[in-house]
Order: structure tokens, then sequence, then C-alpha cells
């Protein structure tokens, strides 16, 4: 845990020595994001993204009602569900296609669906989980709804980009109509009796400022068509809510998993250095004072005195490690006087208020009391704090938990800190660690748990 304070700390006279920016090291723009918008790469990418849609989703659209209505038609045949087959898994590979052009023009990362399940193999078998698949389905959906929103959008951010620049550059190329097309500007208006041309200064200059306003107005425009397309991309073409779920739950069981092997290898080690060897100690002392019993009897009241030293020790190292697996005076009192007895052994005064009317399930009252006991841990030993305040209430279905102190501060989760192990023990049950650590103090980490009751 002394790398969470000396790296945070480290880190931030960093960044004051060198007069970086504290948040990321951003780089600073002389231009606003208004006026440098309409030459950044990103704009250009996104007017080439809404661009390619249009062919690329006519062919998919195409494509899509083509085959599931010659499916379709074909269900009284045996030919119906493998040509139903086919079009879904091509629209699973125009799916594929469109995650990677959303990821190179938009900067959109979206992980791949999930896979196909298929319990044993064979064309039959593959088909199967084909029209199973849920992502099929929804990359079927994404080919027909995304046809006339590539239409809509390729309509109007053409039309306000072309209009955009044309009028901007009006007062580069309006002599074309009085020396090529016979007219002194270009037409507003005409009839059989009146006409209006852009023809003066005032109004070759209005036009200019009305195109750039359309000019620095299109980026924006363009930017919230394809808003429209990561929503289709990201809901309909990535990993379902179920199925991101799962991949979490896995996660996280691997976590727990790794976190009780861990725990038990502790236990052993603390069990064979400590009391089991104390214990070994301790049966040959008392056999060496069974054979000086009768031949020297004060030399084996001795021995028998330093054995029952050796009990007590061993007995005190017993009783921290059953603390340290789960404390008696958690499960006979809750949290409120297991966290005082914890704070009574902290080396700095700590103020304790547990304010729950009832208490949760023992796995999470569990896991709340070693998380505030790792904390005020690492303060008495790396934060020089003089203070420290620990707080447990509930909020709805949450259990939350802040211990406070004013420290050197610096803390952070990063690095494979002991912090950034407790985030992944707290996030392995849906709980989160929010650590508020600036240098020179004070340090403030919040933890939030779900509440269950037994």
């Amino acid at each position: 845990m002394a790398t969470e304070y000396g790296q945070g700390y480290g880190h931030g006279l960093a960044l004051h020595e060198h007069g970086l920016p504290e948040h990321g090291g951003e780089r600073r723009h002389r231009l606003p994001a208004g006026l440098r918008a309409p030459f950044e790469a990103r704009s250009w990418r996104e007017f080439g993204y809404v661009l390619l849609s249009l062919p690329i989703s006519i062919l998919l659209f195409v494509y899509a009602i083509t085959m599931v209505s010659l499916g379709a038609g074909l269900l009284v045949t045996f030919l119906g569900i493998p040509v139903l087959a086919a079009g879904l898994a091509g629209c699973r590979g125009f799916g594929a296609l469109e995650r990677a052009r959303a990821r190179a023009l938009l900067d959109l990362e979206v992980a791949d669906p999930e896979p196909l399940r298929m319990r044993r193999r064979g064309f039959m078998a593959w088909m199967g989980a084909v029209l199973k698949s849920g992502t099929s389905w929804r990359a079927l959906l994404y080919a027909v709804l995304h046809f006339p929103w590539a239409v809509f959008s390729f309509v109007v951010a053409l039309n306000v980009w072309v209009y955009g620049w044309a009028l901007l550059t009006y007062p580069l190329w309006f002599w074309v109509f009085p020396m090529w097309a016979g007219q002194d500007g270009l037409q507003i208006y005409g009839d059989e009796t009146h006409s209006f041309y852009l023809d003066n200064p005032f109004e070759i200059t209005v036009t200019a400022l009305v195109g750039l306003l359309f000019t620095l107005a299109t980026p924006w425009i363009v930017r919230a068509l394809t808003t429209v397309d990561r929503m289709l991309v990201h809901g309909l073409l990535g990993p379902s809510l179920l199925a991101t779920r799962v991949v979490e739950l896995e996660s996280d069981r691997g976590v727990v998993v790794d976190t009780a092997a861990a725990d038990l290898r502790r236990i052993e080690r603390d069990l064979h250095d400590g009391a089991q060897a104390r214990l070994v100690a301790l049966a040959m002392d008392l056999g060496l004072a069974k054979e000086k019993l009768a031949e020297d009897p004060q030399a084996a009241a001795r021995m028998v005195d330093e054995a029952h030293g050796e009990v007590k020790t061993a007995l005190q190292e017993l009783r921290d490690l059953a603390r340290g697996i789960h404390p008696a005076v958690l499960t006979d009192r809750g949290l409120d006087a297991a966290l005082s007895a914890v704070a009574s052994r902290c080396t700095v005064p700590v103020e304790v208020q547990v304010d729950l009317t009832e208490r949760p399930v023992p796995a999470i009252e569990g896991i709340a009391y070693f998380t505030v006991s790792e904390l005020l841990q690492n303060i008495s030993k790396h934060s020089r704090a003089t203070w420290a305040a620990v707080d447990v209430w509930r909020v709805e279905n949450r259990l939350m938990l802040q211990v406070v102190d004013n420290g050197i501060g610096g803390a952070a989760t990063s690095g494979g800190s002991g912090l950034s192990g407790l985030a992944e023990r707290l996030d392995a049950v849906d709980g989160i660690l929010v650590v508020d650590s600036p240098v020179g103090g004070p340090t403030r980490v919040t933890a939030e748990l779900p509440w269950r009751t037994v």
C-alpha cells in the first residue's frame, strides 16, 4: 500500500513542476472548438462515414430484404430455413464490417457479440444456432432500420456541407456568372418582371457570412447525425446486455476464486509459520519437562512455566488469525461494535459512526468490515494522518462506507496497489470503490456495496 501514497505524491509533484494540467495533460487550443471544428480530422471522418452509409445501407437493406423474403417464401419447402439462415449469417458478417467502419471513422469501440453456441458439429447444428441467436436477428433489424436513417443523414449532411462551403467561397467564384452565364451574379429570385442577383459587394459579403455560419454549424450537425449511428451500432451490433452481464459475472467469479485461494494460502502460511510452529515447540518442551520431572523437578517446573508462556502466545496468534478470518464480535454484535474494535487498534484517533437500523447478510457485512479494516491499516502505516473518521449508512438498496483522514494524500487505485486489489474485491460483488486523494490531503475513500438482508 506504500506505493499508493508514494506514487501519487511523486506524480503530483511531476505535474506541478512541469506546469502541465492536472487532468490527463490535455492539449490547450488557441481557437475555440466551434472555429476549429470544420478543419478537424474528426469532422471529416464523420462526414465520410455519413457519405459511405448510403451505398452500404442500400446494399445491406436489399440483401436483408431479399434473403428474408426468399426464405419466408420458401418455408413451405425444405429450402426456406437454409436460405433464411444464410441471410441471417450474411447480416452478421455485415455487422462485423459496420463495427470495423464505426471503429475506424467514429472512434467507437464496440465489443464483438457472443459467438454462435453449437452443442454439436454439422450444418444442421450451425443453422439452428444462427436462427436461435439474438445477434443474428439484431443484425437483421440493423439492416432494415439503418437504411432510412442513412438516406436522411446523407441528404442533410451533404446539403449543409456543400451549401456552406459554396456560400463561404462565393466571393472567389461569383465572377463566373457575368463572364460565362450572362447574368450579374447568383440569382436568388426571378420572374417575368423582377429578378434579384447577388452582385454588389455588400450582398457578396452577407452571402459569405451566411456561408460561414453554415460551415461552422455543419460539423456539429453531422456529429448529431452520427450520434444516432453510434446508438444503432452499439445497441444492435454489439453484445446484448445479458451477454455483457454474463461476461462480468464470469470475471467476478474468477476474482472471487482467486481471492479465496489467496486467503486460504495466507491462513495456511500463518498457521504453519506461527501457531503450528509454536505448538510443535511446546510439545517438545513438555516432553523434555516430563523426562526431567523425576531427576530435576525445578528445571522441569521452569520448562513448564516457559511452555505456559508459549501457550499464551499461540492462543493470541490464533485469536488474531480468527479475527482476520471473521471476528466473533462481528457475528455477535454487528458492524458498529466490530468497527469500533478495529478503530481502537488504529494508530490515530478514529471517529466511528454507523447508522443502520438492520444488519445486512453476513457476506456483505464481512466485506464491509474487512474493507474498513484494510483502509484503517493503510492510514496507520502510510498516511501520516492525525485524525480519521469512518461513516457507515444505507441508501435505498446500497450499503455506503466512507473513510476519511487528514494525511498527506496521493492515494490511488492504479499500479497494482492494495487499493486496486480492494476495488477488485468490491467489484466482484457489484460494489464500487472511489478514491479522492489529492496530493497534500485529505483522503476520502468511499465504498458502495449492494444491500441484502437475510
